[in-house]
């Protein structure tokens, strides 16, 4: 009879222990909540800085005169297939500026759009202003095609400037909108530990600021770039890359060097 009644008050004490108390919230919500009383979720922003020894972009050589390493820093937002950035670079001996905005969209099947805003101020002057166009304006909109299939190792870009700073003389103080337009394709080889060697090979298409200019179809851009990855335990990898650069119409090579942050 004992041991009967004592299981049964074993029992009793389990139900009346693990039975949830309805009338107070705070024994069920363990929900965590930020100061807006949201739920917390994983960050759609990220951060990130690129340190290039000299800045060459699509064969071109940013920094003439002047040059030094230019820093890239710049804040993201991504949700699923959308992309948003902006990013800013600024050479270490303060002879360069520039803020970019861009939005971008991935299909499914690799096919990408985007538009994005350069935005090139006057370091040492102020003839230009942000919000402002006319014949000073430091900005070149640009309306970008992409492809990049998931199971083949290419890309190709199609992009065009369709406003802005991008104008060619052909008079006396006469400009005209150049739609310099740039097609790019390239390739890669994957190895062990994300480490990768790719060939790039841009073209412009028409008389643009990637051939100054004075020439139609032209090559200007080859590039060969190999990327080491540094792998850290925590999962987080440093890229750094190292790529020979050739422009055919300009007749220069350039060896650079760059660091991708991102977290």
């Amino acid at each position: 009879m004992k041991k009967y009644l004592l299981l049964l008050f074993t029992a009793f004490s389990i139900f009346i222990f693990s039975t949830p108390v309805y009338g107070d919230d705070t024994a069920t919500d363990t929900t965590e909540k930020n100061n807006w009383g949201g739920k917390l979720i994983k960050s759609p922003f990220g951060l990130g800085l690129d340190i290039q020894t000299k800045y060459v972009w699509r064969g071109m050589e940013m920094m003439p005169e002047d040059s030094a390493p230019v820093l890239f820093p710049s804040m993201n937002y991504s949700w699923k297939g959308l992309y948003v950035y902006a990013m800013g670079g600024y050479a270490i001996n303060g002879k360069y500026a520039e803020v970019d905005l861009g939005i971008s969209y991935t299909l499914g099947n690799g096919l990408g759009m985007a538009f994005n805003d350069y935005y090139y101020p006057t370091v040492d002057q102020k003839e230009d202003e942000y919000f402002g166009g006319g014949k000073h304006t430091g900005h070149w909109l640009e309306a970008v095609i992409s492809y990049v299939p998931e199971d083949i190792p290419l890309w190709v870009t199609i992009s065009s400037f369709l406003y802005g700073a991008d104008k060619y003389s052909y008079g006396i103080d006469k400009e005209k909108q150049a739609f310099s337009t740039y097609l790019e394709l390239g390739t890669y080889y994957d190895f062990l530990n994300f480490n990768r060697l790719s060939l790039t090979v841009g073209t412009a298409l028409n008389k643009s600021c990637y051939n100054g200019y004075e020439h139609n179809f032209s090559v200007c851009n080859l590039e060969l770039k190999y990327t080491y990855s540094v792998n850290f335990k925590s999962g987080w990898k440093l890229p750094l890359n190292v790529a020979y650069i050739y422009n055919p119409v300009f007749n220069k090579s350039f060896v650079n060097f760059s660091a991708n942050l991102a977290f």
